[in-house]
């Protein structure tokens, strides 16, 4: 449920009040792009390369809008202020708009970040495997869009199992990603995710892990595909996303990951992660 307010096409609604038209393409078409941000302290974490994918896959696709990195910027002060949010989950959608004419659409919404299990970070997470696939040829693979109908039934069978995530493959057998997380494996001394060529998406918080990994002397690589075989032989697992963070990942459908516990360097970069989160979202002083 969003928060008392959404902004709606440059301006602040009431949530109850906030439509768009049922000719509009995202709801029709699945024509639109999406991401979904975390605010703490009031700051939306690393909000500058959130709307720079944005944009960047509303240009790829072709999406016609009026949305500006600057003009979301202020959208979002002035939607996080409105609700009164400290610790929140935020999303921005834009679309083309009505197929029958007037402009683009932009609706972004805000609420209280939810309260994850701590159990899923002190003692790691089961995740299933889909037989749906991530195709190199769909252009919507990769890039954060209005079709994801495949994820939530992805998610849907996953649940059903117990598990709360669900990984992709490519039909060659690459493993890909989760239904709305980046995937990391620990081999050896080495960590590996798959390159974004795979494809997947170029999550903010993978960015963040493999800039953690440089500051920490951890090896990342993302220069290989990956295979079902890498994924169980893996001494770690963990899921990465900007609302949940960093995840561990202990058990893939019946396989125990190594020791079926929360991994060393999955620890160290939780940690690390929780430390540039509170360093990048300190609360703006008033005056």
């Amino acid at each position: 449920m969003s928060g008392k307010y959404v902004h709606l096409n440059g301006s602040l609604v009431a949530a109850a009040d906030a439509t768009i038209s049922v000719s509009d393409a995202g709801f029709l078409h699945g024509a639109s792009s999406f991401t979904t941000m975390r605010a703490h302290n009031g700051v939306v974490f690393r909000l500058a390369t959130h709307l720079s994918r944005l944009l960047g896959t509303v240009d790829v696709l072709g999406l016609r809008t009026e949305a500006t990195s600057e003009s979301l910027t202020a959208a979002v002060k002035e939607l996080l202020a409105a609700n009164k949010l400290s610790d929140a989950r935020l999303r921005i959608t834009l679309s083309p708009g009505d197929v029958l004419g007037g402009g683009p659409t932009v609706v972004i919404t805000a609420e209280v970040l939810p309260e994850y299990p701590p159990a899923w970070y002190s003692e790691g997470i089961s995740v299933s495997i889909t037989e749906l696939r991530q195709s190199p040829t769909d252009i919507a693979c990769g890039r954060k869009t209005g079709c994801y109908f495949p994820r939530i039934l992805a998610m849907r069978t996953a649940a059903a199992k117990d598990a709360q995530e669900a990984l992709w493959f490519t039909p060659a057998g690459h493993l890909a990603e989760g239904c709305f997380c980046n995937v990391f494996l620990r081999t050896d001394d080495e960590l590996l995710t798959p390159p974004l060529d795979t494809p997947v998406l170029d999550g903010i918080i993978r960015g963040v892990v493999m800039e953690l990994c440089d500051k920490l002397a951890i090896k990342c690589s993302d220069d290989r595909p990956l295979g079902g075989r890498d994924l169980l032989d893996a001494d770690e697992v963990f899921m990465t996303s900007s609302c949940s963070s960093i995840r561990p990942v202990v058990r893939v459908e019946d396989h125990v990951i190594a020791d079926g516990k929360v991994g060393p360097i999955t620890s160290e970069l939780m940690k690390a992660y929780n430390e540039i989160l509170e360093s990048e979202c300190r609360p703006e002083e008033t005056t």
